[in-house]
């Protein structure tokens, strides 16, 4: 498969750059880039280092999501839910993750902590209006199942 180059920058010695587990995988895989195990109590959130920078095209951002198995086996997952790295942020990519569990949780260095993904959106001009358009569903809020 083709990949689109995004240019991503080191800025520790001892980062790694996202990596794709499979050739079809949306997300790539994006490490911890800490010198020491670090102990994230139940109910904390802590911002993990991935130790790069990455340019984003315009008209694109970078969604930092959840990795399922950390998720799911050790309830560590971003606190925001899904990040989002903006095309005109030069910055360090962080990782707020946070432990929903009960149990302290342990990241090692090098621990895969969330995954990226590089998507196009559309930047919009939001018009205020007193009426818009129907649809079959209207108002209605969460599903109704009977």
């Amino acid at each position: 498969m083709n990949r689109t180059p995004i240019k991503i920058k080191k800025l520790n010695a001892n980062a790694s750059i996202p990596e794709y587990g499979t050739e079809f995988a949306a997300g790539a895989d994006v490490r911890a880039c800490i010198d020491e195990p670090l102990i994230i109590e139940p109910g904390q959130t802590v911002l993990i280092h991935t130790g790069f920078s990455v340019e984003i095209p315009v008209g694109y951002a970078g969604f930092m999501f959840a990795r399922s198995g950390m998720a799911s086996k050790k309830g560590l997952a971003p606190a925001n839910k899904v990040g989002v790295i903006d095309s005109d942020y030069r910055g360090e990519v962080m990782v707020a993750l946070h432990n929903h569990g009960n149990a302290p949780r342990i990241v090692e260095p090098g621990d895969r902590i969330a995954q990226l993904v590089i998507m196009p959106y559309l930047a919009c001009e939001f018009l205020e209006t007193e009426e818009l358009s129907g649809t079959e569903r209207g108002e209605g809020g969460l599903v109704q199942q009977g």
